[in-house]
Parts: structure tokens; C-alpha cells; sequence
């Protein structure tokens, strides 16, 4: 298991996330974003916003992919 934060993954705190896999991870903080702003957080709004711009134009998003799986990658396991 390895651990990432949301700021790690562009976000503005330092919630961990820990998973096996980088794609866990991911959806973790996706999901996180979603329901920090749907409770009235407003620091994790452009997170969001940036995260959703991924999925909504996958050859941009790719490269944060890449890199955030490459980040991952290099983690010592926990």
C-alpha cells in the first residue's frame, strides 16, 4: 500500500489516500473533491474544476495521469 495526499494530486489539503494502486488513489481524491465542495467547501472548488476539465478532454488529462501514476510509482510502500 502506498499513500498519496490531495495536494500531492493538485488539491489544496493534505488528506492522505492509500491504495495498492495509483488508480485508487485517484478515484479516492475524485470523490473527496465532490464531497468537500458539495459541503460547502469552497478551497477544493478549482480542484474540482480542474479534475472534471481531465475527464472531460482525456488527451490533455493524460498527462497529469502519467504523472501522478509516475509519482505514485516511486512512493516507498506503507
Amino acid at each position: 500500500m502506498k499513500s498519496m495526499t490531495c495536494k500531492d494530486m493538485g488539491g489544496p489539503c493534505d488528506t492522505a489516500f492509500r491504495g495498492a494502486k495509483a488508480d485508487e488513489v485517484i478515484k479516492l481524491q475524485d470523490s473527496h473533491l465532490k464531497e468537500a465542495v458539495a459541503a460547502g467547501d469552497d478551497t477544493h472548488a478549482e480542484a474540482l474544476k480542474d479534475m472534471q476539465g481531465r475527464w472531460k478532454n482525456p488527451i490533455a488529462g493524460m498527462g497529469w495521469y502519467r504523472k501522478t501514476k509516475k509519482q505514485f510509482a516511486a512512493l516507498p510502500d506503507s
